[in-house]
């Protein structure tokens, strides 16, 4: 088989974790992508990079440097022809490899350098010590190229109800899958108690993972003064882990680059095919909480491009800041549930820097693949709820038809979705679908959350903060209720 000389490769790649023990020896996002991007240069046996065409970050939350691409290269004494900074969402990290592959077969990229990486929790740390941080800005007039596409993940319903935060809308996708599943409310939890207690394996043996203890099941779902109740049926111990100080790099060139640069052809992974979508935009108009299509389409159409089926995939890493995703992913991808479904360890344990997980994910699959030549692996990213999705397939096996990318877009905007009713056309009876009840930090229940279907068919929000309404909600199956909703939106039992 003649290669393509264009042909996309992964060449190297690297995981770097901080652990400071205060805010004097505390590390900033761009020194941490810094250590990423020299352990990566490592990874593929190259001594030094003097230039690149490009050098592209992950959009960070803990600092903003105007253009941290530019920070990154100016403190690794690298020349950059273009600096980029994509968009917000946990899809990012994917997207970036699918956007820089498509540039680097057509000939506009011939080596790259992605990176990502956040200090949250240094800044944490600062933040309650009162103290203002003093890390480094771009020069003023320094604008990165801007990827990927920026997505209101709100509909302005929502934020009228304040809905707006993963901790609250993953549990309320968790109680709907429930009850389309039809367990009961105890032994849903064991379940997702167990799939938990397999990631946390998997990280306990990652050298790269935040929290390398190994839980059980029992740990995962008992709720105690370490593991308080966040948002039913969600305690912290299933949520996402972003106090964390990390980051990860990846170095992506063309193979004819490779070879000039000399990298040995055991390092090199292939990026097979891409592709990038994302569900209806507001999870207002979503048909079900307990569907993602667009993760069925956009999964589909990168195994066609790669030329393969979900089953000649050995390697899996799902998106996993919540069981749910994890959950929502596998179905619609068709993978069992028991199968292993990180390589990392996931969200809550190897670590949640925002929106860079994934590339960590990248990263690792890139380690494991060349442990196992041939075999192939995918990759899914997340952005929002379960809202912008980017899928990749890898192999050290060259692609056979080179890099495909697809984006079913048109397909997934004409699947049908609900309308969304205003609380005052709301009011009177309806049937909860999906719902949460959210918990102080001491523990207790504060607001319940829910989701409800109108006689009609058009969806309706419902709140609640009366204490005998969030107790009572937190016992018991609540999807497929009866309530009230008065024209406020406030629901009623």
């Amino acid at each position: 088989m003649t290669l393509d000389p264009r042909t996309p490769v992964l060449i190297g790649s690297g995981q770097y974790l901080h652990r400071s023990t205060g805010l004097d020896d505390a590390l900033d996002p761009a020194t941490l992508m810094v250590e990423a991007i020299r352990l990566a240069m490592s990874d593929a046996a190259v001594t030094g990079l003097a230039a690149v065409d490009v050098l592209r970050v992950v959009g960070l939350l803990s600092w903003r440097y105007g253009n941290p691409a530019q920070v990154v290269a100016d403190q690794l004494g690298v020349e950059v022809s273009e600096y980029g900074l994509t968009a917000n969402g946990g899809n990012s990290p994917q997207t970036l490899v699918n956007i820089t592959s498509g540039e680097i077969l057509r000939g506009a990229v011939d080596i790259a350098v992605l990176a990502g990486g956040e200090a949250w929790r240094t800044r944490m740390r600062a933040r309650r010590a009162g103290v203002e941080l003093d890390w480094p800005k771009a020069p003023d007039g320094s604008e990165p190229r801007l990827l990927g596409d920026e997505l209101v993940m709100n509909h302005p319903g929502e934020l009228a109800r304040q809905i707006m935060m993963p901790v609250q809308v993953y549990p309320m996708f968790e109680t709907a899958i429930r009850a389309a599943a039809g367990r009961g409310v105890a032994e849903h939890q064991v379940m997702i108690s167990e799939l938990w207690a397999r990631f946390s394996d998997v990280a306990a043996a990652n050298p790269n993972a935040w929290t390398r203890t190994a839980r059980t099941a029992a740990e995962i779902r008992t709720i105690g003064p370490d593991n308080r109740m966040v948002g039913c049926p969600y305690p912290k111990y299933m949520n996402s882990n972003n106090d964390v100080d990390m980051a990860a790099a990846l170095i992506m060139c063309s193979v004819d680059r490779a070879r000039s640069l000399g990298v040995p052809e055991d390092r090199w992974v292939f990026p097979h095919a891409g592709a990038d979508c994302h569900e209806h935009q507001f999870v207002s108009h979503r048909w079900s909480f307990h569907e993602t299509p667009a993760i069925e389409l956009g999964g589909r159409r990168t195994l066609e491009l790669a030329g393969v089926g979900i089953d000649d995939i050995e390697l899996v890493d799902l998106y996993s800041c919540f069981p749910a995703a994890v959950q929502l992913g596998a179905k619609s991808l068709g993978i069992d549930i028991d199968r292993r479904l990180t390589r990392t360890g996931g969200l809550s344990f190897a670590g949640g820097p925002w929106n860079n997980y994934v590339m960590h994910a990248i990263a690792t699959m890139m380690n494991d693949l060349r442990e196992r030549p041939g075999q192939r692996g995918l990759v899914w990213a997340n952005g929002g709820y379960t809202t912008k999705h980017a899928f990749g397939v890898y192999s050290t096996t060259p692609p056979r038809v080179g890099f495909g990318h697809a984006n079913p877009q048109d397909e997934i905007d004409a699947l049908p979705r609900r309308e969304l009713a205003a609380p005052v056309d709301a009011a009177g009876p309806t049937t909860i679908e999906a719902y949460t009840v959210m918990h102080s930090r001491e523990g207790e229940p504060e607001r319940a959350i829910a989701t409800c279907i109108l006689a009609d068919g058009r969806r309706a929000w419902g709140a609640s903060s009366d204490e005998a309404v969030t107790a009572a909600m937190c016992h018991g199956e609540w999807v497929g209720r009866a309530v009230e909703l008065d024209p406020l939106g406030d629901l009623h039992p």
